[in-house]
């Protein structure tokens, strides 16, 4: 099945670097996960509530230059955290990205705080 972003997700891609919007829409028709995304663009309030929340660890978020959205993946239309769903859509994300070149980081790679849902470009490539 081939999966298509719906206009909510477009939406929350406004803002987002050029380069991440292109991995994202060409990461939907390969995945065989769908997923939807549930943020991009932040702004310095939000990412202050989200850390005080305990969503997030940092105030130098990627999300506040655009440069990382975060996705949710979808079954049967209902929104799902199981952790196996996000690397599949990873591997989608990953081939989209080397595909066209972006350097892209998941934060399902990460050492420390392992964020499934989350995609940035590579902070050693964009600033």
């Amino acid at each position: 099945m081939t999966y298509h972003l719906s206009q909510r997700s477009r939406t929350r891609l406004r803002g987002v670097h050029s380069d991440l919007v292109a991995v994202v829409e060409a990461a939907i028709p390969r995945t065989e996960v769908d997923f939807m995304v549930t943020e991009g663009l932040r702004d310095s309030a939000r990412q202050a509530l989200l850390v005080k929340a305990g969503a997030s660890r940092t105030l130098n978020s990627r999300h506040l230059t655009g440069h990382a959205v975060d996705v949710a993946a979808l079954i049967e239309g209902q929104v799902r955290w199981d952790w196996p769903l996000y690397g599949r859509i990873a591997e989608a994300f990953k081939t989209a990205a080397r595909d066209l070149g972006v350097p892209l980081t998941w934060g399902g790679d990460w050492t420390r705080l392992k964020d499934g849902p989350h995609f940035e470009l590579d902070r050693r490539a964009y600033l």
